[in-house]
């Protein structure tokens, strides 16, 4: 089979390209306009929890009506309109509600390209189709991010948000080739298919197969009542505290670099680095997992996020001038090295533990812990910050991230002691 055959999977050029470029222009906007870290933390929380309202909501959409090319070509337009409002606002107030709009639409797409997936390959080349996605969809990170690079020689913060608007019109046009098939899997399959997950949890983080009810989260909540029902629960916790934390360093990452007084280009540079790291571990994340095992990896996949959080913790003093900027990518790149692993080993490890005919249910409440724990590290970022400074939230992030990495080897400890079905 040959590429050219799925000209569908264009679309995520140009998708990818307005999602990381906006993701990068609208926090260096909102400090444009006169915002703090504190208002750029809640555009994040509000961003990612209308996308996780969004992939539920687009999930049960796909489920009823099977009509991809539809949800695709709606899903761009609001980009569009939302890309152009945030041109011609002002208002932080504003940004906020287009934020939050934005979100929703925006994460359409990613139950629909895992669909694509698996409904246009045999089941066989679902790997090798999910690999050529991710590799589109990181070099649309990565032209996005030259675009701001070179481009803030030459205009300002604005006209960007003209490019990300552009690009979801070609998105939109690229959309139509997505054709009726006659295969219609529902979003519940996801939850069957490794290769569907391992890409869920690298790409778009949720996945709601099945409508949840206060009974799936009972392995969290016996936790907290001294006794362990099935040891996914520490799972759950131990992932919560991973997302928490690293969302933190995310959602600081560029108020940070702007407070030690880079350039807009400065800070496009820094994500064009960090997005070419990504996609050279994309190749090389699979081998190191497949030697020293899932387990082994995840635990090892700490330790460069650990440093990565740590280094403009304890360095922040030295962070200008020519010394800074290496030690900002340096930063930058072991974030991307760490999920890279994590989330691959960690999704293998997730799937092996799932019982067989719960997938939807687990799948689900994983999604949801991880959704509140990244709406959370957003909120939380804001206010540390404002009332401790920056040393102390990154050392805070760290030692959020040391508590996830104790409750992982307390999972990995119990798992092998305690086979429980």
């Amino acid at each position: 089979m040959q590429l050219q055959d799925k000209r569908w999977i264009w679309y995520l050029l140009p998708t990818q390209i307005t999602a990381q470029g906006l993701s990068t222009v609208i926090p260096l906007y909102v400090i444009f306009l006169g915002g703090n870290i504190g208002e750029v933390a809640i555009i994040s929380a509000l961003q990612n929890g209308t996308v996780a309202i969004g992939s539920l909501a687009w999930g049960k959409i796909m489920d009823r009506f099977h009509n991809k090319r539809a949800i695709l070509v709606i899903s761009s337009f609001f980009v569009l309109l939302c890309s152009l409002g945030m041109y011609f606002t002002s208002s932080i107030n504003i940004l906020y509600g287009l934020a939050a709009i934005l979100g929703f639409f925006m994460v359409a797409k990613g139950p629909v390209t895992q669909l694509l997936v698996m409904e246009s390959v045999q089941k066989n080349l679902w790997s090798w189709l999910f690999a050529k996605t991710s590799i589109i969809s990181t070099l649309g990170m990565l032209v996005a991010m030259a675009i701001g690079a070179f481009g803030s020689f030459y205009f300002d913060l604005r006209p960007y948000f003209l490019i990300c608007a552009a690009s979801s019109g070609v998105a939109m046009v690229l959309s139509t080739a997505v054709k009726g098939e006659n295969i219609h899997l529902e979003r519940s399959s996801i939850a069957h298919s490794l290769h569907g997950l391992r890409y869920s949890i690298s790409n778009y983080h949720f996945i709601f197969p099945k409508n949840l009810e206060a009974y799936d989260f009972r392995h969290i909540i016996t936790l907290f009542k001294g006794r362990i029902s099935h040891e996914i629960g520490i799972f759950y916790l131990a992932t919560f505290f991973f997302y928490f934390g690293s969302n933190i360093y995310f959602t600081a990452w560029t108020p940070f670099l702007k407070n030690l007084k880079y350039s807009d280009g400065d800070v496009f540079l820094n994500y064009f680095i960090q997005m070419a790291t990504m996609l050279v571990i994309f190749f090389i994340a699979p081998k190191i997992i497949s030697k020293l095992g899932e387990e082994r990896s995840t635990m090892l996949a700490f330790l460069p996020r650990l440093l990565a959080v740590m280094i403009p913790a304890v360095s922040s003093i030295f962070l200008v001038g020519s010394l800074g900027f290496p030690m900002t990518i340096a930063s930058a790149s072991l974030m991307v090295i760490a999920f890279s692993i994590f989330s691959t080993s960690s999704s293998v490890i997730f799937f092996k533990s799932i019982p067989q005919g719960f997938e939807g249910k687990y799948l689900g409440v994983n999604s949801a812990v991880t959704g509140v724990g990244i709406f959370a590290g957003s909120l939380v970022t804001g206010e540390l910050t404002k009332f401790s400074g920056y040393s102390i939230m990154f050392i805070f992030a760290a030692a959020v991230l040391v508590v996830s990495l104790i409750l992982f080897r307390v999972y990995f400890r119990y798992r092998l002691s305690h086979k429980m079905v």
